[in-house]
């Protein structure tokens, strides 16, 4: 029986030297800074541009893949390895690379054996499932074990995410430029989850970083208790605030395993720079 391969887009998020390693095919969504247009994680990486981010007058947009891009890769994998593909994807709320993944599915009927996931999340959340879905390939484990265990983590997940600014929630259209102006003027710390439709909410406002690194811990406690728990943090180009965030879940949980992640280009359009959140499962 031929290897389950696993495909996810860019908003995962996964490292590319984990990536790689796992052999998890990625499909970029797109950035574009006025007429410049750049695949996420493929032409740009965090680091350069967060840097651009700053500079740039207004918000730079975001594009799925196209039913045609999904197409060939879902194909190139089918006429390679002839096994199983799992595709999971940000959540349908948020963006139609979900839709164009569906697309592309129908369009290979009978040509290849594709399974489309909608996450009903973003950033380390989709990499959640996928990395778990890939080592489980590696170790031998059929479509339906792989099926099974990746419901499994989207059901048990938790992610809390928090922004460093609120410059970029006004820019996107998220909250009133009034509101953004009286949040700054009060240091109030916006604290974000997703539902379980899929889409992002605010589950908290702390006034202070230091409030609302405590708040995430008070969460995830309400969540995990002292269970077992795999974790990632991800950050906005801001390492520091990783490191901080890891440290208090380190000293407050029975942590069973502790990675990094960089946020990329297009959730990073809409966190801004110093964003840090806290993906986690149980052990």
């Amino acid at each position: 029986m031929s290897q389950v391969r696993v495909v996810t887009d860019s908003t995962a998020d996964i490292p590319a030297a984990l990536r790689e390693a796992l052999n998890i095919e990625l499909v970029p969504l797109k950035v574009h800074f006025g007429t410049e247009t750049f695949k996420d994680s493929v032409d740009m990486g965090p680091e350069q541009f967060f840097e651009k981010l700053v500079s740039f007058s207004s918000l730079p947009t975001t594009s799925q893949p196209s039913p045609v891009e999904f197409t060939e890769t879902y194909k190139r994998l089918a006429d390679e390895y002839g096994g199983p593909i799992i595709s999971i994807h940000l959540s349908s709320r948020m963006s139609g690379t979900y839709q164009s993944a569906l697309l592309a599915q129908s369009m290979l009927e009978g040509e290849a054996d594709l399974h489309v996931i909608d996450s009903k999340t973003a950033s380390y959340g989709i990499g959640m499932m996928a990395v778990a879905a890939a080592e489980a390939a590696q170790q031998g484990k059929s479509k339906e074990e792989i099926l099974e265990m990746i419901e499994a983590i989207r059901r048990d997940e938790k992610m809390y995410f928090l922004v460093d600014t609120l410059e970029y929630l006004q820019k996107g259209g998220r909250i009133g430029r009034a509101a953004a102006l009286l949040g700054s003027l009060l240091n109030i710390k916006p604290i974000l989850s997703i539902s379980e439709e899929g889409e992002v909410y605010s589950i908290d406002k702390v006034r202070g970083h230091k409030k609302a690194m405590a708040r995430i811990i008070e969460l995830l406690k309400a969540d995990f208790g002292d269970k077992p728990i795999h974790v990632t943090v991800a950050h906005a180009n801001h390492m520091a605030n990783a490191e901080e965030l890891s440290s208090l879940i380190l000293q407050s949980f029975n942590v069973a395993s502790i990675g990094y992640a960089s946020i990329g280009p297009v959730i990073g359009t809409h966190s801004g720079p110093g964003a840090v959140a806290a993906f986690v499962r149980p052990a």
